[in-house]
């Protein structure tokens, strides 16, 4: 489940207070891009260490590292005939040849299909992927010789030598088979679509194989324009219902043969992660029981299928599926690093190839965030942490044996880090509560600047006129005594001796983070908009939530919702014996998992908040999807009162205050069964309250004018 940027706009009983600044309107933020922040994008670090390339206005430029300064347009798809639009691209490994992305159509959050074209750089010139139909997750082979692609549920490839097509798959079928992508819930909650994966020597393609058979359907109605709106129905387990059948098989180019990797037979299990190891004949497969409390990690040989295991791994609650993302295997070939939570926070280790601990890499009361680049032959691991503050996220490097940790950015705030692939440079992107984006390249060694790229100076000097609101970070503490993190914007015109409305923003799902010393955040210029009119805005990460470690984040297992419910009304009495705000006019919103907390702090919460809008919100995770539910919740089976005994619709007939439910009715996420149950249970309740649907738009309610609805304040 994720979170989504802001659709309305507030309205409430709540008195307005503009100021002599710049004002803020909702097209400043929906379609004027008055705020629009700019980046560093489409970043290829070259094969030769001296140049990288990057995307610039439909152009493939190549840069000089040393200098910054552009050498060569590799690509202008203005320039071609007829013109075409570079949406994304990627190289062979010798760089000879382009793969261009062009026509990308959304399937759901992640899935997509496209056109895609062969870019031959000697030759110049440019000639489709395919003419037998649309493709997705289009891939070179390693060796640059074939691109393998999706179709219609099926795999191909396309030897570029001889232009010609095979077909590895033929039993993909819509609502059945699936073969080289994922099915609805693996897309969403394992967050990947693309399937299949090259040997390190291109001879060989795994990839996975869904049988949906059994997944109960959802039918979803589509409105339109015609007269008689249509039905559009897809797998989507719910909790506790059948999930797929999931399987990974290998495929021979040469023999054309397949074989199916030997799993240890289970009958409902997850296969979250695929990926080759370093050997070309030992594909990497990581496998989660139906609970998501036990993970196994096995070697498969691609010839045979036989399957070793090489870590086994059980958890009281559940093992994150950020932990499967950091596995890196060695060119040794004999040892890997991988990420695990067993002493409490999240951490680097190494092993050996047969799962045997080594050591080591990181320790202490603080987590790791991300690996951002593995040199191996200096033994050093660079990567990002919140050592320096669980709201910052800064960069380090650290030898192998967990010896030389060095913190490699110097200002505070939020790092995101692209590293060459031979460490000799890196590109930070640094922002804070102060500063937005700033992208600067460094040469690794002495961590030397060689030049910033992009500054930022227009947002810097159009947030300046319109006087944005600083952001203030507060602790307050819950009923158990742990300090909570929260952050506040006052209006411009803050006078300590008034009282304020205030409206608290929160998401609170397991693992998010919303208080964090960064630029904007979810909403932020919703949030502005709202201080210039006279509200302080809020903003809670609840207990449930990440960057401090495991035992904080999972002390809601089982019991989603009613310790994020205690902390919103700790909360609301810590605001409203503020002296500069109005106890009865304190006002909360989310989305999705926020609006689920919305929905229930309105209902179970009492009479806390004086408001409430809850934007397409859960509200009984037995209508979720089993994944992401029963991660947390276990099965409706074994946990049925984790399920009811804080879902807001056990407390409908509770509804106090102002409150506005909003769904779009194309939610193939948070389907709009769930807006319909609530309402169904408020109106039987006899409740009063407001609701508005947006038709046929899906979780994020984008498209058109709906980020313009709603203008009134």
């Amino acid at each position: 489940m994720h979170q989504r940027f802001v659709l309305i706009l507030l309205l409430t009983t709540f008195f307005t207070g503009a100021i002599a600044q710049k004002q803020i309107t909702v097209e400043d933020f929906t379609t004027k891009n008055t705020f629009a922040e700019r980046t560093v994008t489409g970043i290829n670090w070259m094969n030769d260490g001296k140049f990288y390339s990057t995307l610039e206005g439909n152009k493939i430029v190549k840069y000089n590292i040393a200098t910054g300064q552009p050498v060569e347009t590799l690509l202008d798809g203005n320039q071609l005939s007829p013109a075409l639009i570079i949406q994304e691209y990627s190289f062979s490994a010798d760089e000879q040849k382009l793969l261009v992305l062009n026509s990308r159509e959304s399937v759901y959050r992640h899935s997509f299909t496209a056109e895609y074209y062969v870019f031959d750089r000697a030759a110049k010139t440019l000639t489709p992927l395919s003419t037998q139909g649309r493709q997705s997750y289009a891939t070179f082979s390693p060796d640059g010789k074939r691109v393998a692609f999706v179709r219609k549920n099926n795999v191909f490839y396309v030897d570029l030598e001889t232009k010609t097509e095979t077909q590895v798959t033929s039993d993909g079928q819509f609502n059945f088979i699936i073969n080289g992508t994922t099915d609805w819930v693996y897309e969403e909650e394992f967050s990947f679509v693309e399937g299949f994966y090259w040997s390190p020597d291109g001879k060989k393609l795994a990839y996975y194989r869904f049988d949906e058979s059994a997944v109960k359907e959802y039918d979803m109605q589509v409105w339109g324009t015609v007269l008689y709106p249509r039905e559009y129905k897809f797998k989507y387990p719910k909790a506790g219902e059948a999930n797929s059948s999931v399987e990974v098989w290998i495929y021979d180019l040469a023999s054309r043969q397949k074989v199916k990797a030997a799993l240890p037979e289970e009958k409902d299990f997850y296969i979250p992660r695929v990926q080759w190891t370093t050997h070309p004949n030992v594909l990497s497969v990581s496998t989660l029981n139906r609970l998501q409390n036990h993970f196994q990690l096995f070697h498969a040989d691609a010839t045979t299928g036989a399957c070793t295991r090489v870590l086994n791994e059980k958890n009281e609650t559940y093992v994150d599926l950020e932990l499967l993302d950091d596995l890196i295997y060695l060119q040794n070939g004999k040892q890997f690093i991988r990420a695990s939570e067993s002493s409490g926070f999240k951490h680097f280790y190494l092993h050996n190839l047969d799962g045997s601990l080594v050591q080591p890499i990181t320790t202490g009361a603080y987590e790791v965030s991300t690996v951002v680049g593995c040199d191996e032959k200096t033994k050093t691991l660079y990567y990002t942490g919140t050592e320096a503050s669980p709201l910052q996220r800064q960069f380090y490097s650290i030898s192998f044996d967990g010896k030389k940790k060095t913190k490699l950015s110097a200002a505070s705030g939020t790092h995101a880090i692209n590293m060459s692939p031979d460490f000799q440079f890196y590109l930070d992107y640094h922002n804070s509560t102060t500063q937005p984006n700033v992208v600067s390249l460094y040469q690794t060694k002495k961590n030397t600047l060689v030049k910033v790229l992009e500054k930022n100076e227009r947002l810097t000097k159009t947030t300046a006129e319109y006087t944005l609101a600083q952001k203030e970070f507060f602790t307050y503490k819950t009923i158990d005594g742990t300090e909570l993190n929260g952050m506040m914007m006052k209006p411009g015109n803050f006078d300590a001796s008034k009282k304020y409305p205030v409206l608290i923003y929160q998401y609170s799902g397991p693992g998010s983070q919303n208080v964090t010393d960064a630029f904007t955040g979810s909403h932020y210029y919703f949030h502005q908009l709202l201080t210039q009119k006279g509200y302080i805005v809020v903003v809670i990460d609840t207990r449930g939530t990440g960057g401090r470690g495991e035992a904080f984040r999972k002390v809601t297992y089982k019991q989603l919702g009613k310790l994020e419910l205690e902390d919103h009304i700790a909360g609301a009495k810590f605001l409203a014996g503020l002296n500069y705000v109005d106890a009865k006019r304190i006002g909360i919103w989310g989305w999705s998992y926020g609006g689920y907390m919305t929905s229930l702090a309105m209902t179970k919460g009492g009479d806390t908040f004086t408001m409430g809008i809850a934007v397409a919100p859960v509200t009984n995770w037995r209508f979720y999807d089993t994944v992401y539910t029963e991660r947390y919740l276990q099965t409706p089976a074994l946990n049925a009162a984790g399920y009811d005994d804080n879902s807001p619709l056990t407390y409908a007939a509770n509804l106090q205050g102002n409150f506005l439910l909003v769904h779009g009715t194309g939610d193939d996420n948070v389907h709009f069964q769930n807006s319909v149950a609530f309402e169904n249970a408020l109106i039987n309740a006899g409740k009063q309250f407001q609701s508005f649907y947006y038709p046929d738009k899906h979780h994020g309610i984008q498209g058109a004018k709906t980020r313009q609805g709603g203008k009134k304040v």
